[in-house]
């Protein structure tokens, strides 16, 4: 389905992405970098900006000075800055319609954001090496997502010169890693004619050669900040005088991880980043939790909500403080359908570099692809997230994270070999 050139063509592309990692509703350059790589492809819509996305489910969107710093990088970089402009106060990503006939209409969803990690300089780390490390301090692709937005490309590539009848959608995703782009686009409309969704995942513990026809085990997730404010005093001559902020929050850690379990399945808690006070001295004002809660099922993930909530603002009240919480994100549970699933491992089997096939997995995580995957599932549709093993040094999220590139071009042709036989 492939020939080398074009092989070459979508690694330079991915490693130029690997250079330029960027944070969800800040991937300015990603976006007009692919919105360049779509314009060279004979579509029938490319689009992007505020029109992709349900602005009103946007959560956790940075303050405008944050904004202005990534179009800046973006435009330093070489981004185009027509569209850095129409790209607008983060609304990033995009959708890509490919038409071919009369049939179904397909879904691909990918994911396009990076995470705040600071990049490996070792000299047996390949992006190192080869010259494509991350150039933006403190964040690098250390989860794949810049190897998914280049599998979208080559499937578009694939898909048109296959015999596939119907129509391609592939949808570039941003916010992954934040759980916050999943939502708006899946409220948006424009997965509502979808008959069938496939996601993809490199990795997850896969080796090279290793297909996962449909990965469940989502956990459902929802994460929160969330703000404690009290009184100020002189902590040695008026302590009486003051509310504690950092009682609250230490009160309100405590609690959360003695939230009962449930009896119908997993469920989690964990403050991960906390804060608060401003010296010694002073009564502590303000505090903060940065903070999650998941659940095998989405019903399971709303008890952790309630839970929390309430342990959250009895600790405030307990030390007379206030406190305000905020969401931001969250994600569904799903669960990959076994009429699509068969197709994808019929595809796997016929794929040169394919050495394993399984027919699930459990993802043991989250994902907000589940939001697209349950809206075309509630409109009458099938979805299913396909993993494409690779051989990763280092770990997901971790500074040493990498792919075998070969496996992209495995991941298309899986996919592709997929949707065709869904359009014939």
């Amino acid at each position: 389905m492939s020939n080398a050139t074009d092989t070459e063509s979508l690694i330079s592309f991915r490693r130029d992405l690997h250079k330029h990692p960027e944070p969800a509703w800040c991937e300015f350059y990603t976006t007009a970098r692919l919105i360049e790589a779509l314009n060279e492809r004979n579509l029938d819509s490319i689009q992007f900006g505020p029109e992709i996305h349900a602005g009103d489910a946007r959560n956790n969107v940075p303050d405008e000075q944050s904004l202005q710093q990534w179009r800046n990088r973006a435009l330093e970089a070489g981004a185009d800055p027509d569209t850095v402009k129409a790209i607008g106060d983060g609304f990033t990503g995009a959708i890509a319609t490919l038409k071919q006939g009369d049939g179904p209409t397909i879904g691909l969803r990918v994911d396009i954001d990076a995470l705040p990690i600071p990049e490996a300089e070792t000299d047996d780390h390949i992006p190192a090496v080869e010259g494509f490390r991350s150039e933006t301090d403190g964040y690098m692709h250390a989860c794949g997502h810049d190897v998914h937005t280049t599998i979208g490309l080559g499937v578009i590539d694939a898909v048109a010169k296959s015999s596939f009848q119907g129509t391609l959608k592939v949808i570039f995703q941003p916010g992954e890693e934040q759980i916050v782009g999943g939502k708006p686009i899946a409220e948006s409309g424009h997965l509502d004619d979808i008959d069938a969704l496939l996601a993809v995942h490199i990795g997850l513990d896969h080796p090279s050669g290793e297909i996962v026809a449909g990965i469940d085990g989502f956990l459902a997730v929802s994460q929160f900040r969330a703000n404690f404010t009290g009184a100020p005093s002189h902590a040695g001559a008026r302590p009486n005088e003051g509310n504690n902020a950092v009682q609250a929050m230490a009160a309100a850690i405590q609690n959360l991880y003695g939230i009962s379990r449930h009896a119908d399945g997993e469920t989690r808690v964990n403050a991960g980043l906390v804060g608060g006070g401003t010296a010694t001295n002073i009564t502590p004002e303000e505090a903060f939790i940065e903070g999650e809660v998941r659940g095998e099922t989405t019903e399971l993930m709303e008890y952790m909500v309630d839970r929390a909530d309430t342990v959250i603002e009895s600790a405030a009240a307990m030390h007379d403080c206030t406190v305000d919480i905020e969401r931001l994100g969250e994600a569904p549970s799903a669960v990959s359908d076994p009429e699509l699933t068969s197709v994808v491992m019929a595809a796997a089997e016929k794929t040169p570099g394919v050495t394993s096939v399984i027919e699930r997995d459990s993802l043991g995580g989250s994902e907000d692809a589940t939001y697209l995957m349950q809206r075309v599932q509630d409109n009458g549709g099938a979805a299913a997230y396909v993993g494409v093993g690779t051989d990763h040094p280092g770990g997901h999220h971790t500074r040493t994270f990498d792919v075998m590139e070969d496996d992209i071009q495995i991941g298309i042709d899986v996919l592709a070999s997929a949707i065709e036989q869904l359009g014939n």
